[in-house]
């Protein structure tokens, strides 16, 4: 697979697509061991990665997982008064629940995804507050039944092929069979009271160090330590690498709403989700029951990805392209530019 192209004010080089890749694969991994199986300077990759930081390309930040709380996740489409959309993207934006953020439509369409702790925090948003909001014309909200790409541990696919099978399989990834997870599992562990501030540093930097979390938490590193890996392996909260798609060479964005044969959305979603043109895939209730996010190099890049390779999929009845006129909130982070934003109170950590 050729290298991803580099855009506009961001010139990445080979090395940092790697790195890229690798923190895919572990996001938390010390640059040390990044250092070794790809063959560099550990100052070399710590320097790498806080230039591609700076200039927006990546954000490493920690998730917590609604599904793993017994709360559903939902798609919101708001199609809405003329003028107004982008006021309404920007307040959906500056709550924890909504993970992501588009316009589109022209501006007057703004969609977005709600990831609430609680029900109680769900049907206050959707069955109260977008409502009753008087440049709001239509509300359509479909739970996620099933996600095929996007999240824990199934990454945006163009950067396949970045590393060799022994570079992947010394990072601890490698060719491992593809499987989705049901998106809301049965409760194993819950945050305590104590869990909420250690969150809350790792949404800002999901690689901050023990001691930093530990100072953050009011704990000790080893209480910080213990606790992040309850966490982590209750399922709880995960780490999310977010890119900016744009950085490599991505400029053509879309929102797919798909109508799929039933016997076929479970083979559909799959293969989308091994296409690097997807960084999201979904079934979803509603008229559409396949939704996904996808970025190709340009418009006809997305005309011949959608009529060629997603039209000719056994099952595919009808597709709606929606292009996505800007982002405003990508996952936990906001967009700017086309550029992640370094959140309010982060540094520049490891």
């Amino acid at each position: 697979m050729s290298q991803p192209e580099v855009a506009d004010s961001v010139t990445l080089e080979r090395d940092d697509v790697r790195i890229l890749r690798a923190l895919q694969i572990d996001p938390r991994v010390p640059f040390a061991t990044v250092a070794t199986v790809l063959g560099l300077s550990e100052p070399t990759v710590s320097r790498r990665y806080r230039r591609m930081r700076r200039a927006g390309v990546i954000r490493v930040v920690g998730m917590v997982d609604p599904g793993a709380l017994g709360q559903s996740r939902w798609m919101v489409r708001l199609r809405c008064r003329p003028g107004s959309a982008a006021a309404i993207a920007e307040a959906l934006a500056q709550r924890d629940d909504i993970g992501w953020v588009a316009l589109s439509a022209a501006g007057s369409e703004v969609t977005c995804a709600v990831r609430s702790r609680s029900q109680e925090q769900r049907d206050d948003l959707l069955g109260r507050r977008l409502p009753r909001t008087a440049a709001v014309l239509d509300l359509q909200a479909s739970v996620i039944l099933r996600q095929f790409i996007g999240g824990r541990g199934h990454y945006w696919a163009a950067l396949a092929g970045t590393l060799t099978p022994q570079e992947e399989s010394a990072l601890g990834g490698g060719d491992v069979p593809f499987t989705e997870q049901p998106v809301v599992r049965e409760q194993s562990a819950r945050p305590r009271a104590e869990d909420e501030q250690l969150l809350a540093a790792l949404a800002t930097d999901g690689r901050a160090t023990l001691a930093d979390l530990a100072t953050a938490a009011g704990l000790t590193p080893g209480r910080a330590s213990r606790r992040l890996h309850a966490l982590l392996s209750g399922g709880v909260t995960y780490i999310d690498v977010e890119i900016a798609p744009q950085a490599l060479g991505y400029r053509a964005r879309a929102n797919l709403w798909m109508r799929v044969h039933p016997a076929r959305v479970k083979a559909v979603g799959r293969a989308m989700a091994r296409m690097p043109e997807v960084a999201f895939a979904a079934a979803v209730s509603g008229p559409h029951n396949l939704h996904a996010a996808v970025h190709c190099h340009d418009l006809d890049g997305l005309f011949e990805f959608t009529s060629d390779r997603l039209g000719t999929l056994p099952g595919v009845e009808t597709m709606e392209i929606s292009p996505v006129l800007r982002h405003v909130k990508q996952a936990g982070t906001r967009v700017a530019g086309d550029r992640l934003s370094e959140p309010p109170s982060a540094g520049t950590r490891r």
